[in-house]
């Protein structure tokens, strides 16, 4: 994610922790962009997020959600630091 980007330009004026909760975030993100992915990652312990299916887009949107709400306090965070 973006915020992540931003946290590692900015760093020397970027404290450490909120640079690693950007990471995390953005791991997350990408761990969801995985599972909804087309390929067999069940060797790495991801489970398939089903998006041809409705409950499986469902849950997808519901992700996104989720990490947007996440993203706005980090980025509350990164815009004060």
């Amino acid at each position: 994610m973006d915020v992540y980007k931003y946290a590692v330009w900015f760093q020397p004026y970027v404290g450490s922790d909120l640079a690693a909760d950007c990471f995390a975030l953005a791991r997350d993100a990408r761990a969801l962009d995985m599972a909804a992915s087309p390929y067999d990652l069940s060797a790495f312990d991801i489970e398939p997020v089903k998006v041809e299916t409705a409950p499986g887009r469902a849950h997808y949107v519901a992700e996104q959600r989720s990490l947007m709400q996440q993203v706005q306090s980090l980025r509350s965070r990164l815009i004060d630091a």
